[in-house]
């Protein structure tokens, strides 16, 4: 599970699954205490952190007070209890999305200042497939035809004083009919484009973290979209 606070990932990994790819800066098992903010820097590692030391790196996380740390794993033999600990903390919300293709395009769409992907909060009763190609038809003006799912992704952010943890699943879809597209105004789209891989990858660079961690995993199912250079 790898939660977006803040644009900083967590990532929470059960020990028997723990295959590191990458060194650690920071490392830290079963700690009574999380050290000082000062300290956490680049990539840390906490081993079996009790569920204290996660109210207070939630706490941490959300003050925005980490500006030099680039992610956090927590590796536990006690996964689903923490995750379950963590959803908790949150009010949860769900919603759905997905990366469309025409070709060797993706769709993407600029919002608040930032390339993002059309996504949306479920309806009542409503399935993650049947959110996901609603959303995207009506923030784009275009018709889809449902593909594989990609993966869920989990972020923050904080509203009417309350935080919030975002649920969404993320479907490949095929654009079938483009000719009305037009951004949805009222949800605060400005701007909708049919992008190529590299035109993507600069996009991304004024995205979302979480985005990101999106685009890469829909390439690997899709290999093709990052050989059109």
């Amino acid at each position: 599970m790898k939660i977006f606070i803040n644009d900083k990932p967590l990532d929470l990994v059960g020990s028997k699954n723990f295959m590191p790819k990458k060194s650690f800066e920071c490392v830290y098992d079963n700690p009574k205490e999380l050290p000082p903010s000062a300290e956490f820097h680049d990539d840390v590692l906490i081993k079996n952190p009790s569920k204290d030391i996660i109210v207070q790196l939630l706490y941490l996380l959300r003050s925005r007070k980490l500006k030099n740390l680039d992610s956090i794993t927590l590796v536990t033999d006690e996964k689903a209890i923490l995750k379950k600990f963590i959803k908790s903390r949150f009010l949860i919300i769900k919603a759905a999305g997905g990366v469309v293709t025409k070709g060797d395009s993706i769709l993407f769409i600029h919002r608040l200042g930032k390339w993002d992907l059309p996504k949306g909060k479920f309806e009542k009763k409503e399935t993650p497939e049947g959110c996901a190609v609603r959303e995207v038809e009506e923030e784009c003006n275009i018709k889809v035809k449902l593909n594989k799912p990609i993966c869920i992704t989990w972020h923050t952010y904080t509203q009417n004083k309350k935080s919030i943890l975002k649920k969404t699943y993320w479907y490949k879809m095929k654009s079938i009919d483009d000719s009305m597209m037009k951004p949805q105004v009222e949800e605060g789209i400005n701007d909708i484009k049919w992008l190529k891989h590299h035109e993507a990858k600069t996009a991304l660079i004024n995205s979302y973290p979480s985005m990101r961690y999106l685009y890469k995993r829909f390439l690997k199912m899709t290999p093709k979209i990052a050989q059109t250079l």
